[in-house]
C-alpha cells in the first residue's frame, strides 16, 4: 500500500531516535516499513544520530537510510521540524518535563503526532492547551499510543466491535486483566514515574484518573462498586478471568479507554463505533494467590503514597535505577513477554448468556513492542483513509487496520463470543 501524497519533505520523523526507545523505533521502521518511505531521525547530537543511521544501514542495506535533522528541545527547533514532516513520533521524555514542545509544534503545524507516554495527567494538560489548535490545523494527535494504554484500548475496541456485529448490541461492562508480564522498566520509564510529582501536584494526577476525566463528553455511568472485601484486600474474582489484584496501570489506561468512549459518541465519523450508553471499564492484574495479590495491592498503595508525598524518597531512588537512555540488553529483551485477557458483556436485558472474550500477547522485548505500537500507528495514518478531522485521539480511533498491522508484526490479538 502506498503512502499518502503531501507537500512535506518527509513522511515521518522520529524525534529522540538516539534514546533507548527511539532507537528501537528506528529499528522497526528500517526492518518493516516500505522502502519508499521518506523519513528522518532527529535529536541534539549529530554523532549519535550518525551512529543510528549506520545501525539502520546494517539492518537493511536495501532501503534508503533516514536523513538527519539536528533539533533541540525548544519551540523554534521543533516548530521548524514539525513543518517538514507529515507525521512525527517523539520518544523524548519524561513528557511532563520535555514533551510539550513537540506536542505544541505538531498541533500548530498540522502534523500528525505519536508518543509513548503513560502520563494521563500530562495528556489531560495537552488536551486543554492544544486540542483547539489541532482541530483547526487538522493534526491528529495520538498521545499514550504505546504499551501502557494501546492494548487496553484496542482490546476493548475489538470486543465491542464483535458484540456489535455478532450480537447486534452495545457493550456494557468491560474488564481487562494483565495476565502475564515479564520485563523490566527502562531508565526513561522509571525517571518519568519518579519525576511526575515534581511537575504535577498529586491532586492533578488524581483528577486525571477520575471517571471520564479525559472524555470530551461526560458519562454518569460508573463501574460496578467493589465489595467490602475487595476494598479491604484489593482482590477481585471475575468468571473467565479468575483472581485479580490492583494494577498500577489501571488509572491511566482507564482514562484513555473512557476518552475513546467519548470520542466515539461525539465525532460523526466515529459514531458507528460508539460503545453504548451503559459502557463501563475496569482493569486489574492477575494474582497468583490471595496472599500475593494482597501484597501487590498494599505494596502499590504504600509506594504510591511515598512517591506522591515524599520527595526525598524520589530523589534517593533515582540513584538505584536505570538512568534515562538505559534499559535491558538485547539478550534480556528476547526473554520478555506480555499477555492480556479480557471479557466484555453485551448490554442486553434480559441476559442472553453470551459475552466477548479477548486475548492479546507478544513474545519479545516490551520496549520493542512500544516501538511497534507507535510505528504502526504512524503507518496507519500514512496509508489509511481514516476520516479523522483533527484533534487529540486514542489508539482505537485508528480502527481495525491498525490492529491488523500489529497482528502482522507479532502482537497477536484475538476475540470471540463465548458463553457467559
Amino acid at each position: 500500500m502506498s503512502f499518502k501524497k503531501h507537500s512535506r519533505q518527509y513522511d515521518l520523523v522520529v524525534f529522540g531516535a538516539t534514546g533507548y526507545t527511539g532507537s528501537l523505533v528506528a529499528e522497526h521502521i528500517t526492518t518493516h516499513f516500505p522502502t519508499d518511505l521518506k523519513w528522518a531521525i532527529a535529536g541534539r547530537s549529530a554523532d549519535k544520530l550518525r551512529n543510528v543511521v549506520q545501525e539502520c544501514k546494517a539492518l537493511n542495506s536495501d532501503r534508503q537510510p533516514p536523513e538527519i535533522e539536528i533539533c533541540g528541545l525548544n519551540d523554534a527547533d521543533l516548530a521548524a521540524l514539525a513543518k517538514k514532516t507529515f507525521a512525527l513520533i517523539t520518544t523524548v521524555g519524561p513528557y511532563a518535563k520535555y514533551g510539550e514542545f513537540a506536542f505544541e509544534a505538531c498541533a500548530e503545524a498540522g502534523t500528525h503526532y505519536f508518543d509513548c507516554t503513560g502520563e494521563a495527567v500530562w495528556h489531560a494538560a495537552m488536551i486543554k492547551k492544544y486540542e483547539a489548535s489541532a482541530k483547526a490545523t487538522g493534526a491528529c494527535m495520538f498521545p499514550q499510543a504505546a504499551i501502557e494504554s494501546a492494548p487496553s484500548d484496542l482490546m476493548t475496541f475489538s470486543m465491542a466491535s464483535l458484540i456489535r456485529s455478532e450480537l447486534s448490541a452495545p457493550v456494557g461492562d468491560v474488564v481487562i486483566k494483565i495476565h502475564e508480564i515479564h520485563g523490566a522498566p527502562s531508565g526513561g520509564t522509571l525517571h518519568t514515574l519518579l519525576g511526575l510529582f515534581d511537575v504535577f501536584h498529586w491532586k492533578e494526577v488524581a483528577q486525571s484518573h477520575k471517571p471520564y476525566a479525559l472524555s470530551p463528553v461526560p458519562n454518569s455511568k460508573r463501574a460496578p462498586k467493589p465489595s467490602s472485601i475487595s476494598k479491604l484486600t484489593g482482590l477481585y474474582t471475575i468468571p473467565k478471568l479468575g483472581l485479580m489484584s490492583t494494577s498500577i496501570t489501571a488509572g491511566t489506561n482507564t482514562a484513555v479507554v473512557q476518552r475513546t468512549w467519548g470520542l466515539f459518541k461525539q465525532e460523526p465519523s466515529l459514531q458507528k463505533q460508539f460503545y453504548g450508553p451503559n459502557f463501563t471499564y475496569r482493569e486489574f492484574i492477575r494474582a497468583k494467590n490471595h496472599v500475593r495479590g494482597m501484597a501487590m495491592h498494599y505494596a502499590l498503595v504504600v509506594s504510591g503514597a511515598l512517591l506522591m508525598f515524599c520527595s526525598p524518597i524520589r530523589k534517593l531512588m533515582r540513584n538505584f535505577v536505570y538512568q534515562p537512555g538505559e534499559g535491558t540488553s538485547k539478550e534480556d529483551q528476547a526473554k520478555e513477554s506480555v499477555q492480556f485477557r479480557g471479557i466484555a458483556m453485551p448490554d442486553i436485558q434480559p441476559s442472553i448468556g453470551k459475552q466477548a472474550w479477548c486475548k492479546a500477547e507478544y513474545n519479545g522485548g516490551l520496549y520493542y513492542l512500544t516501538a511497534m505500537f507507535v510505528s504502526q500507528a504512524a503507518c496507519t495514518i500514512l496509508q489509511d483513509d481514516l476520516d479523522l478531522a483533527g484533534g487529540v485521539y486514542t489508539p482505537a480511533c485508528l480502527g481495525q487496520g491498525y490492529i491488523d498491522r500489529l497482528n502482522n508484526v507479532g502482537f497477536k490479538l484475538e476475540s470471540k463470543i463465548i458463553d457467559a
